[in-house]
């Protein structure tokens, strides 16, 4: 098949109209066709496309299935005819459409039975109809208000409701191209209304891990309501009656049933909640006993991630390992041990594999499925799950020949759903302490090169509170093709109360003239960051266009001059800015090589420090689609996308020639990389791989910033730029690509 044609249709519709050729008459995808001439041999395996074969009768089938669509459209004289032109094996289909008029509704009546579904219906029409007088005459219109009607009765206590008693008769008058529609509720047989139903009582049984209901179970009367049996003996009534969201006598309500299944599910305890099962009282009373069974989930799991990254001569990975113990006091709450490793290795200068770097992160996290306050608080569980985490993490950062810092911090944390779209995150108290020993040599020379700040920063101990607030819009979204904004803001405050208790209580001050609490410093600050994204879908294979902005800064204040380690920003690595390595980007135009002369030893001992900020702007242009839906068992997906920004520092300093923030500077200091990736797409989870290369580098001044431009010819061989790089940064390369493998999307 080479190419498919519709003509003489509705521009409105084309693209629509076009879903409607049956599959194994589209042209194919030239690059899923050559997947499938590669790796699917003699036809024994499904990879890629096979070549589609023209099928007379496939193709008389896509034209009937056009015409009833455009009738459906509201062109009910409509006819299709198709044609096929071959030529040297290949064909082409075209379909041409006779539309004849567009028929428009002119009445709407209604005839219902029961007085009161026809006032239900009457008061809710407007608020949900797709069929107006005036309108298009669209049988998909017919059907969304028939579901829509439906789902209102479903909320309104009829249970015993169902779509089939809803249907439409309508009359054309083909000359005038005009349609009467009339809709009809009719009444259950033998009956002169339809029934509503209240709640009565609930039933709460919970299997054990395997769904089997041996042995004795923990029997609970928790009220008039509810009855829990629990076979695991592992849960309190009260974890769970939280989000049962039918009361007893409140009318039969579809959307607060599943209410309930989705919270109960969100509990992240149980392996299966099924909707609730209604019974019928045998009276006449008109009552639904109610009953829910779930299946926990094994009390202990555990659950390892990894990310490798590779650049020339270093390369590194982060492992991740998450041991999870669910409901340990019997209140669906989870505990969390999680351990992090990020390690970097250097293989050039005759290295074997040298450690650079080491990251180790350790933290326990316990989240309960409420927010526990000094005060009554309502539920909150409209919109998901709320939750309260206690939180302890400890972080060892240790650089080859420089640094090693600690740093520990406890946090009380809130989470909830103010809408579906809408998120909160509040952190009121953080506690933070850190620590840094720098190596004795390391310090020596930064003490030779008046290189204070950098003591300051990496070496000094420090102590401080904080708080901390994110909201989210349009979280739930991230994941879908729809077109949307995604918008989060943060910001951190931190070292307030403890300058009010050191200046009300008159603690003493340090050598600098700091503040102190419990002998140490404690740092002020105040942090705020941006992360907003536009996601466009843009139609068929999944393409999807999504663009990032994501500005930040810190500014610290009061009792400090600069900000603690662990707040400044960095740029580089795997969902930044891509042709970077992590912490190796910026600050703005500073240049190391230049700063350090080409002295091979300071270079290779401060190599991985000077890339911080107080300042960030990171952009991100990615453009995603669909490539196979079957690529060895996964959906093969690709991206080409184009990363942009820096960090910068707040003023000018000789630390950092050149890495100031200025305004008029921003495009001269911005650094840009472009890239492809593919995504392998395990429905559970995705694989990534990257590969990013430099663009613009910031680091050069002029026209020598644009190096992929400038030395294309050096891409992947060496030559003069990468020779004289090699001598100005103390037989540093230099890295046009950087490959990256991680787990999830970058954004």
């Amino acid at each position: 098949m080479r190419t498919v044609k519709l003509d003489s249709i509705d521009s409105e519709f084309s693209d629509q109209a076009l879903t409607y050729i049956d599959r194994q008459q589209q042209p194919n995808n030239w690059f899923n066709l050559q997947l499938y001439y590669l790796l699917s041999k003699n036809g024994k395996k499904n990879i890629g496309e096979p070549p589609a074969i023209l099928d007379s009768g496939l193709v008389e089938n896509s034209r009937e299935q056009i015409e009833l669509f455009l009738k459906n459209k509201g062109y009910l004289k409509a006819r299709v005819a198709s044609q096929i032109e071959v030529a040297k094996k290949k064909a082409k289909l075209t379909f041409t459409a006779n539309e004849g008029p567009l028929f428009r509704i002119r009445n709407i009546q209604d005839s219902i039975g029961d007085p009161a579904v026809q006032a239900l219906y009457r008061v809710n029409r407007r608020r949900f109809s797709h069929v107006q007088p005036g309108g298009r005459f669209d049988t998909d219109s017919l059907a969304y208000d028939r579901d829509e009607f439906y789902q209102v009765m479903k909320r309104n206590g009829y249970y015993d409701f169902y779509r089939q008693y809803i249907n439409y008769n309508y009359d054309s008058t083909f000359n005038n191209g005009v349609v009467d529609v009339k809709m009809i509720v009719d009444n259950p047989e033998n009956k002169s209304a339809h029934p509503t139903y209240r709640i009565n009582n609930t039933l709460v049984t919970i299997t054990d891990s395997y769904g089997r209901t041996i042995g004795k179970a923990d029997t609970i009367q928790v009220d008039s309501q509810l009855r829990f049996v629990d076979f695991s003996h592992r849960f309190k009534p009260g974890a769970i009656n939280r989000y049962i969201f039918q009361k007893k006598g409140d009318l039969y309500n579809i959307d607060q049933q599943s209410l309930t299944t989705a919270r109960l599910s969100e509990l992240n305890v149980f392996r299966n909640v099924p909707n609730p099962a209604y019974r019928k009282l045998a009276d006449s009373s008109n009552r639904l006993d109610n009953k829910i069974n779930m299946i926990p989930l094994k009390r202990m799991s555990d659950r390892v991630e990894a990310e490798f990254l590779f650049s020339g001569g270093r390369y590194g990975y982060n492992l991740g390992n998450t041991f999870t113990n669910r409901n340990l006091f019997k209140q669906a709450e989870v505990l969390q041990l999680k351990l992090n490793w990020s390690i970097l290795f250097d293989t050039n200068g005759g290295n074997t594999g040298s450690i650079q770097n080491q990251d180790f992160k350790a933290g326990v996290n316990l989240v309960y499925p409420r927010i526990i306050a000094p005060f009554d608080l309502p539920t909150l569980g409209k919109y998901g799950v709320p939750h309260t985490t206690f939180s302890s993490n400890f972080q060892l950062f240790y650089q080859k020949g420089l640094v090693q810092r600690r740093s520990f911090v406890n946090a009380l944390t809130y989470d909830w759903n103010e809408t579906s779209r809408k998120q909160h995150t509040l952190t009121p108290i953080s506690i933070e302490f850190s620590s840094g020993s720098i190596d004795p040599v390391a310090k020596d020379t930064l003490l030779r090169e008046n290189r204070y700040s950098y003591i300051y920063l990496i070496g000094r101990t420090i102590f401080t509170t904080g708080s901390q607030y994110t909201y989210q819009l349009n979280a739930n979204k991230l994941y879908s093709l729809e077109n949307f904004v995604y918008f989060r803001g943060f910001v951190d405050v931190g070292g307030n109360f403890l300058n009010l208790v050191s200046r009300t209580f008159d603690r003493p001050r340090d050598t600098l003239g700091n503040r102190t609490m419990f002998g140490y410093t404690f740092a002020q600050y105040a942090k705020a960051d941006i992360d907003l994204r536009w996601y466009r879908s843009l139609g068929r294979n999944e393409r999807q266009f999504v663009f990032r902005i994501n500005p930040g800064i810190g500014v610290p204040f009061g009792n400090s001059n600069q900000l603690i380690f662990e707040k400044n920003y960095y740029a580089g690595g795997a969902n930044d800015i891509r042709a970077w390595l992590p912490r190796t980007l910026g600050p703005g135009q500073f240049n190391r090589g230049a700063f350090y002369g080409g002295d091979t030893t300071q270079l290779s001992r401060f190599r991985y420090l000077d890339q911080f900020g107080e300042i960030r702007i990171i952009g991100n242009a990615e453009y995603r689609f669909r490539i196979t839906n079957d690529f060895y068992g996964t959906k093969l997906k690709g991206a080409f996308f184009s990363d942009f920004g820096n960090v910068w520092r707040l003023k000018k300093n000789s630390d950092n020639p050149g890495g100031e923030f200025r305004l008029n500077k921003l495009l001269q200091t911005t650094a840009i990389g472009i890239g492809a990736g593919l995504r392998f797409d395990l429905s559970y989870f995705v694989f990534r791989l990257d590969a990013g290369f430099k663009f613009k580098d910031p680091q050069f001044t002029g026209s020598d910033q644009w190096v992929l431009i400038k030395h294309f010819d050096e891409l992947f061989k060496s030559g003069e730029f990468k020779q004289n790089y090699r001598e100005a940064n103390g037989g540093e390369p230099y890295r046009f690509m950087q490959l990256n493998f991680g787990v999830g999307l970058p954004f």
